[in-house]
């Protein structure tokens, strides 16, 4: 009975010892997906911020604040159309980056659609994939770091210039309780296009161009990444816009746009944070207290099928030796 129990914990320890790896290296590569009805909303603000008015003489002015309401919003539609000839689990968001002035107007508004990786985050290049209208091909990652963030420097496509540059590791910091890794990018002063929905009615990007005015912007983005789950928790940019040149600026070399410091508001950061560490550890489940566990079962089973065979190989000892018949006594 022994050898029977020893032989069944054996092959349970051969089980476990075999799923840990598979459950590291095979079941999370293919579990871990960004869903393709992903729903977000995130509010950042610029206070004290210097937004230029339109509507006298195109005067830069200070502004008690600047809102900007980024949403993400996944057209599943979309997705299982274009896995069908990707071959691959397939994202597409529907982004649109609505900024705000103090009195509620609309200052710009850039939609956008990206296409990705549903697994490791990288661009499915593909017809509709957008900024503003126009056709691009993104290289690198946007608005989400790969499941298991490595403490290196990674490609970050850039939506205002169209273009994709590094986006440098600074190092690990603690944020609300979160161990996080720091990304930094500078973008240097470049020319970018006016947007194509403009704050005052019946003024095109084409009418502007007419004038020989341009549009320059130049930003540093910060991230703070979440490394489990590659989610940011927090993003800041110090951003500035100008126009330069032409006619519309009635002979001034160049005006301030835009130009502020723009935070993630408090109580989008909260909540960001919450829902980051729920699915933190949906992600270790997977990548460490499943594997773990199963090889510590493992080595446990094993050892208890040795105890028992060892057990059982051991020799008995002989039993004792039955009492002699009594014998009759003669006289």
């Amino acid at each position: 009975m022994r050898r029977k129990t020893s032989l069944i914990l054996l092959a349970l320890a051969v089980f476990f010892a075999a799923l840990s790896p598979l459950m590291r290296w095979y079941a999370f590569p293919r579990l871990a997906k960004i869903p393709a009805n992903e729903y977000q909303t995130m509010v950042l603000e610029a206070k004290n911020a210097t937004l230029l008015d339109y509507g006298n003489g195109l005067i830069a002015r200070t502004v008690p604040k600047v809102t900007i309401v980024q949403t993400l919003k996944g057209d599943v539609e979309a997705s299982e159309k274009i896995e069908k000839t990707a071959g691959r689990d397939v994202v597409v968001w529907d982004g649109l980056s609505y900024v705000q002035g103090p009195d509620g107007k609309m200052v710009s508004q850039v939609p956008e659609r990206y296409i990705f990786d549903a697994h490791t985050q990288e661009p499915v290049h593909a017809t509709g994939e957008t900024v503003d209208g126009d056709p691009v091909r993104r290289k690198g990652i946007e608005f989400k770091w790969p499941f298991l963030t490595e403490k290196r420097d990674y490609e970050y496509f850039d939506a205002q210039t169209r273009t994709s540059a590094p986006i440098h590791y600074q190092g690990t910091r603690t944020f609300r309780g979160l161990k996080v890794y720091y990304f930094e990018q500078t973008v240097p002063w470049t020319q970018v296009a006016m947007p194509k929905t403009m704050p005052v009615k019946g003024i095109t990007p084409a009418d502007i161009a007419k004038t020989g005015t341009t549009r320059w912007y130049t930003t540093v983005r910060k991230f703070w990444v979440e490394p489990v789950t590659g989610a940011p928790v927090n993003g800041e940019e110090i951003h500035q816009e100008e126009l330069r040149g032409g006619t519309l600026l009635g002979g001034r070399a160049k005006v301030t746009a835009f130009a502020g410091h723009v935070k993630m508001r408090e109580d989008y950061i909260d909540h960001t944070v919450s829902v980051v560490k729920a699915n933190r550890t949906l992600v270790l489940l997977l990548t460490s207290y499943l594997p773990w566990s199963f090889l510590l079962l493992a080595v446990l089973l094993l050892s208890l099928s040795l105890c028992l065979e060892a057990r059982a190989r051991r020799p008995r000892p002989p039993a004792p030796a039955a009492p002699a018949a009594p014998q009759p006594v003669t006289a």
